[in-house]
């Protein structure tokens, strides 16, 4: 079996939101190229351990408060590597580079205008993706639906799926070109959720159904924004990676009112399928955000959800 070698990285937020970041110096492989700073994990060293010590011997800075934020493995023919990534919400010092790498702190938008390794792609998506995600459901008239979606994100909702398979194309594209009106007044991200035909360039991004994500060969050339995927099983979950989406739904983590009778996973499998998945994933069904910290201990990107905010 090949070794597996732990590194810890640290993705670094000042009080403003802002993002450490640390360039490659020119001669070194992958060189000058920007990069979130951490190292090797010793042998018989925790985590944690590991994360306070390489960011004291390359920034200067103590670490205070870190949570996980997503593991990333990547298999050679002599060894794995797992990158164990932590976000750093506390820290003191002012950071500086003490192996004359160059560091700056930049907003998490303007983050894909820097070069990073591939390895890092799903990175830069979890520190900008949400901790919770609102899936539009049912009411009892257009009215009514309206009236919810504008509660959802006056109260703060930031991420919203616009689900809603009772309608034709037709009127999906006209509800959903109003419902971004609404979205971007209150600063809120509107993505497509469904089949094919919901795919809108128009909106942030497309979430894919079951059916379409087994339809699907590769990105919709139109598509310029994020791209999910609903996932059910471990083979779902596979062909979601092998697309190179850029997030995940893995549902349902508990019974739920909307489905009845189906099996759900339970947060042990739900970590187990998570652990070998390199994109942020987020746990749907029968939770809320009171759940948030054993999605989180489960490796999850967050939750997402109908019922807790529609």
């Amino acid at each position: 079996m090949a070794r597996v070698v732990r590194v810890a990285v640290g993705v670094i937020q000042d009080p403003e939101g802002r993002i450490l970041i640390a360039r490659r110096p020119d001669h070194v492989h992958q060189g000058g190229l920007w990069e979130f700073p951490g190292g090797k994990v010793d042998e018989g060293e925790s985590l944690r351990d590991a994360l306070v010590r390489e960011l004291e011997e390359e920034l200067s800075i103590q670490v205070r408060a870190s949570e996980p934020l997503i593991d990333i493995r990547h298999d050679y023919p002599d060894k794995s590597v797992l990158l164990q990534v932590c976000r750093v919400t506390a820290f003191e010092g002012e950071p500086r580079g003490n192996e004359g790498q160059p560091v700056r702190w930049v907003a998490p938008g303007e983050l894909p205008e820097y070069r990073f390794p591939e390895a890092n792609r799903p990175i830069l998506h979890a520190i900008r993706l949400p901790q919770q995600i609102l899936i539009t459901g049912p009411a009892e008239s257009d009215t009514h639906w309206w009236q919810r979606l504008e509660r959802a994100v006056v109260s703060g909702q930031s991420w919203v799926h616009l689900r809603a398979p009772e309608l034709t194309a037709d009127e999906y594209r006209a509800r959903a070109l109003q419902a971004r009106t609404l979205c971007n007044r209150f600063g809120a991200t509107l993505i497509a959720h469904g089949p094919e035909d919901r795919c809108l360039a128009e909106l942030a991004g497309w979430h894919m159904d079951t059916g379409a994500l087994w339809r699907c060969a590769r990105r919709p050339p139109g598509l310029s924004g994020w791209w999910g995927a609903s996932c059910h099983t471990p083979e779902e979950l596979a062909k979601a990676v092998r697309l190179g989406v850029d997030y995940l739904f893995l549902s349902p983590v508990q019974p739920t009112g909307s489905h009845p009778g189906v099996t759900s996973l339970g947060w042990e499998r739900f970590a187990q399928w998570v652990a070998g998945v390199p994109s942020p994933v987020y746990a749907l069904g029968g939770v809320g955000p009171e759940a948030l910290p054993q999605a989180k201990a489960a490796g999850a990107q967050g939750i997402a959800g109908i019922r807790y905010a529609w």
